[in-house]
């Protein structure tokens, strides 16, 4: 399999030289489940596990491989597995903070070019959503493309398309309907040879049903939505890297249940740029958009310019982004202590040997 078809390039060339041995070789993570890797490479396609002493150094899950990223790998002796050494350095990831309560950033995908943001025209369509993942999006280092997928059961095409081209920082919006296998052509547009795509969406949106159209095949499993709310069953369970017939590489993610933030306040600098720029005109720098006077935000919602919604949207996410900020300062502050601790117990000890070695 030639690696430029799996999107090799020479971000990837110059640092896999720098490591390069006879027994080692370069090979793309096309699918992963608990610790159990799919890989391809110019050798052919492997099954594969990480080594012990990668397990080893591997100080956090955002280490371990994912689907998108190109593993360092070397066969078995007996030729037909694969041990995967380490990973190449990524230039780009989806991530989202850990489900649950973990404090810890789950990467979802690496070295992605193009991420789609898959959305429904059905009653599952919300602009505070979308709002949502544009916010991690745009941390990815990748281009963003928005699709808004189910014209065939949307009355309202245009006013929809009005008002996701209000909130999408500029980025490309586009409507199709996979299940009439219409608008589907203007993806080609962006899928090209050796170009990675991964479709990230809610469940039910369509994103196994757009690769289908792509592949020409019902190839991936889809499933229907409950009419009651549009929401649909979680069909894919697993990501996989998919090599389109034309060329050109997408990725299937699973709806995500929780799309909880990472990274800092600084990520809706560039999402909520115009609540950012009417922030800069408030007669106080720390005004808090409430009942502050000469309060440029809440006059922009008075005279109807600034939707309230979008702002109650943005307080939300700035909330838990400074929410989070504290949880990660706190496990940092614990951690420097108990490495403190443990220097201090480790200096103890070397004290009373040294002590002891001149006692009589």
């Amino acid at each position: 399999m030639d690696l430029k078809d799996l999107g090799w390039n020479e971000f990837f060339e110059k640092h896999f030289n720098e490591i390069k041995t006879k027994e080692i070789f370069p090979a793309r993570v096309v699918k992963a489940q608990r610790e159990i890797y799919w890989i391809y490479s110019n050798l052919g396609e492997f099954k594969a596990e990480i080594s012990g002493k990668f397990r080893l150094n591997a100080k956090s899950s955002g280490n371990f491989p994912v689907v998108g990223d190109w593993a360092i790998a070397r066969l078995s002796p007996e030729g037909n597995f694969a041990i995967i050494e380490g990973i190449l350095p990524r230039f780009s990831k989806f991530s989202r903070k850990e489900a649950g309560n973990i404090t810890e950033e789950q990467i979802l995908v690496a070295n992605i070019d193009i991420v789609f943001l898959v959305n429904g025209l059905d009653g599952d369509y919300n602009l505070r959503r979308i709002e949502r993942y544009l916010a991690l999006a745009w941390d990815s280092s990748a281009k963003l493309v928005i699709l808004l997928n189910k014209t065939d059961v949307c009355s309202d095409i245009q006013k929809k398309i009005a008002e996701v081209e209000s909130i999408s920082a500029g980025f490309p919006v586009h409507t199709l309907s996979a299940r009439n296998f219409s608008g589907i052509e203007i993806l080609n547009k962006y899928i090209k040879k050796g170009i990675t795509i991964a479709f990230i969406g809610s469940s039910g949106v369509g994103k196994s049903t757009i690769i289908n159209c792509l592949l020409g095949e019902e190839r991936l499993k889809v499933g229907a939505v409950r009419e009651s709310d549009s929401h649909g069953r979680h069909i894919t369970t697993h990501r996989e890297l998919i090599i389109l017939p034309g060329g050109g590489i997408v990725i299937d993610n699973p709806g995500l249940r929780e799309l909880q933030m990472w990274k800092n306040e600084d990520t809706l600098e560039n999402t909520f740029s115009d609540l950012e720029s009417l922030a800069d005109n408030c007669r106080f720098r720390d005004c808090k958009h409430i009942d502050e006077p000469g309060c440029a935000v809440r006059s922009a919602i008075e005279k109807g310019d600034l939707d309230p919604k979008r702002f109650q949207s943005y307080i939300k996410l700035k909330k838990e982004l400074r929410y989070l900020a504290t949880r990660k300062e706190k496990i940092k502050s614990n951690n420097e202590k108990l490495v403190t601790k443990k220097k201090i117990s480790k200096l103890s000890k070397q004290i009373q040997k040294h002590k002891r070695k001149y006692e009589f």
